[in-house]
């Protein structure tokens, strides 16, 4: 009988736990938001955001298009409406949405519009996916104020759009910088992306 109690208590108390560690979950995961973003090869814009601070997790996949599970060959096929994007996941109370586009502006080039430096073709297109009518208006808000900073001598063409599903790539794209870090600076390099960022954001200038 004592066994038997014994075991019921230490059931209950175990599911107790359990319960709480769930909720606890729940409650955090309750305090973060997700922003998607497309800005090119999405390889090169994942580095940025893992450095910065509040951000939890970024994942980068396809997102845009219609057909499921979407695959790396498909989106590269340039036959669907999906581009390289990547999905951050941030505690609001940290970095803000807004702060999120101000990092995403310097991966890019906001005034190119068939794709991102050497990468051309659909899928390569730059956009802000939105999740709500909140941060389309916040995404609308810092383009416009990114096309009055004449920081750019031609229109930003980025384009804001309402988020579709988002699927993440497949694992062999995921921190391909940490997975294959001399192909990824060669990569980065060719692309004309480095040169680009350091002629237009260099404070030093």
């Amino acid at each position: 009988m004592r066994r038997f109690l014994w075991g019921t208590i230490v059931g209950l108390s175990s599911a107790f736990a359990l319960g709480f560690a769930s909720a606890e979950d729940s409650s955090a995961s309750s305090k973060t938001k997700t922003a998607i973003f497309a800005g090119g090869c999405f390889w090169c814009i994942q580095p940025a955001f893992d450095k910065a601070n509040g951000v939890i997790k970024t994942v980068v996949g396809y997102c845009g298009g219609t057909e499921p599970n979407p695959t790396y060959e498909l989106v590269a096929s340039e036959k669907t409406r999906y581009r390289e994007s990547i999905e951050i996941t941030y505690d609001p109370a940290k970095i803000s949405y807004e702060q999120l586009l101000d990092i995403y502006w310097r991966q890019i080039d906001p005034t190119q519009a068939d794709g991102q430096f050497t990468d051309v073709g659909p899928s390569y297109r730059a956009a802000i996916f939105y999740g709500n009518n909140d941060e389309r208006k916040i995404a609308e808000a810092s383009k416009d104020k990114l096309g009055r900073s004449r920081k750019f001598n031609k229109p930003i063409v980025t384009e804001i759009l309402p988020a579709t599903t988002f699927y993440p790539a497949e694992a062999y794209h995921q921190k391909y910088y940490q997975q294959n870090p001399e192909q990824f600076e060669a990569f980065e390099r060719g692309s004309g992306r480095i040169s680009f960022e350091r002629k237009t954001w260099d404070d030093r200038k």
